[in-house]
């Protein structure tokens, strides 16, 4: 199966005997056996390499399946009883920022000092997708997202809000529509609430700066330069530089989720990490 998938995998025989550090005839043969064996052709062969045929695909579709639950099964028995090892969690900009998230990082290092814990920042799409390929064991994902295929951790809902620069407290909303928005990159909710927002008032285009992190947008809000829809935990509440209006019922919340993959063994350390966010959301909720 190991064979199969990294045949899949480089596309190329040969490359794959490489890669797994095989004689290229040896693959050659064992693929030619284990077709024989189902009766089918798993692969059609060509000049630049091999391409795998619809039941080559769905062959590999089951390997796959199966490998990662010997690995689990593995993973599963192996593991000591207390939280230790590796362990990579997905983070998107506002949750990495937050007062509750910062909270729960000091809480599970200073609870669990024999993990070693890796802080993968990126967009909530790429979060979900890593996910779902194994590349994280966990993530923080904001947005709506197909939850069948994912376990729930932790869960919390926030309400958004408009911030702009000024000290004047007296300050009215911006005009969705011509405002200048800072925006993060693509796959963010909250620009998609700011783009269908600008739509709504029948904007053609929407003149906006895109930033890739949080620091950047609130300095920009702070200069003048443009708008932004954050939560307010991302704030600290003596920032006397930003100016806070509420929006739109449809825009107004937004839910964020720890989430980790369906089917994949769920480590000690994960489940230690996902109860130390729910503690410290539970002690921010109490105090706001």
């Amino acid at each position: 199966m190991r064979v199969m998938l990294a045949i899949m995998k480089e596309g190329n025989i040969t490359r794959a005997a490489e890669k797994l550090g095989y004689v290229q005839s040896n693959i050659t043969t064992r693929v030619r056996k284990l077709e024989q064996e189902l009766g089918v052709q798993l692969f059609h062969r060509n000049t630049k390499g091999v391409v795998p045929t619809e039941k080559g695909l769905l062959f590999s579709q089951y390997a796959s399946k199966i490998l990662h639950m010997v690995e689990d099964a593995a993973l599963a028995v192996k593991e000591p009883d207390q939280p230790c090892g590796p362990l990579a969690i997905g983070v998107v900009e506002t949750i990495a920022s937050s007062a509750a998230f910062i909270r729960a990082l000091s809480d599970f290092q200073s609870k669990y000092p024999e993990v070693s814990l890796s802080l993968v920042t990126g967009t909530s799409p790429q979060n979900y997708a890593k996910v779902q390929n194994r590349e994280l064991d966990g993530a923080f994902c904001t947005g709506e997202y197909d939850l069948s295929q994912v376990q729930v951790a932790y869960e919390i809902q926030e309400e958004v809000f408009l911030f702009q620069g000024g000290q004047d407290p007296g300050s009215s909303a911006p005009d969705v529509a011509k405002a200048s928005w800072i925006v993060f990159p693509k796959g963010c909710p909250l620009r998609a609430s700011i783009e269908n927002w600008v739509q709504t008032k029948g904007a053609a285009s929407m003149n906006m700066i895109e930033v890739s992190t949080l620091d950047t947008m609130l300095n920009c809000v702070r200069s003048g330069i443009g708008y932004a829809l954050l939560t307010e935990s991302v704030v600290t509440a003596d920032d006397r530089r930003l100016r806070v209006h509420s929006v739109p019922q449809p825009y107004r919340f937004v839910t964020t989720r720890l989430i980790s993959r369906k089917e994949q063994f769920r480590s000690k350390a994960f489940s230690a990490f996902a109860k130390c966010v729910e503690s410290a959301g539970k002690a921010s909720a109490l105090e706001s």
